[in-house]
């Protein structure tokens, strides 16, 4: 047996990715919530993915909702810093080309994050347990994260499916629907750009779809 420090002893070399006990904790929960569900995963069982006691899990989160809580916040943490720089850059002098990218921008980094986590875990979106109270600093993140997706669709034209009242939202609705593609096992690399670009042909915008890929590419890669 090794350890990990003081008072934390550990039945076996670390198996899992993770600098330290309380990453691999959050892997091992975040496996065990979405493939197993919330309400079927116990402390004892995380504890033992690891390879570790579960009072030396207790170590780093006094409860399962503390680590439920962890793990909801880091799937909307990337989008939403993304989001707030984008919102606070240059708008390109109200150009529909240059709104237009600001919002497929934020769709597809925000969607790449989703893809692309090792864990799918915007399907804890779905539990009972995270629109409770406990969970209110995520809600409120995504409810913001969901604003600035509103306030990017609000600068387009309004000659689309949605009109400018709703550009942002369906967008918004389009990037967390890869949460069930790839639940279906149905997501490839591709999927995060083709939502985004959904979103941008549902905004009657198809026509100009190249040059906004084009814009929108520059901004991930000098934002993200």
């Amino acid at each position: 047996m090794t350890t990990t420090g003081p008072g934390r002893p550990r039945k076996q070399q670390p198996s899992r990715p993770g600098a330290t006990a309380r990453e691999e904790i959050l892997d091992a929960a975040a496996e065990l919530f979405t493939t197993q569900g919330y309400a079927n995963t116990s402390t004892r069982s995380i504890a033992e993915a690891v390879g570790i006691r579960q009072s030396s899990l207790y170590h780093h989160f006094g409860t399962k909702d503390d680590i439920l809580e962890v793990l909801l916040a880091g799937t909307v943490a990337g989008g939403l810093a993304f989001a707030r720089r984008v919102c606070s850059g240059d708008d390109g002098n109200g150009s529909p080309t240059a709104a237009a990218a600001r919002l497929h921008a934020v769709a597809l980094y925000d969607g790449t994050q989703l893809c692309n986590a090792r864990w799918n875990l915007g399907v804890l979106y779905n539990l009972p347990e995270a629109r409770s109270a406990r969970f209110q600093g995520f809600m409120a993140e995504r409810k913001e994260l969901r604003g600035l997706y509103r306030r990017l669709g609000e600068e387009l034209p309004g000659n689309g499916w949605a009109g400018t009242s709703q550009n942002g939202d369906l967008a918004f609705r389009l990037v967390e629907s890869l949460v069930s593609l790839r639940a279906d096992g149905l997501a490839t690399p591709d999927s995060p750009r083709q939502a985004a670009d959904a979103g941008i042909v549902l905004s009657g915008l198809a026509d100009s779809l190249t040059a906004i890929r084009g814009r929108s590419a520059a901004l991930v890669a000098s934002i993200g």
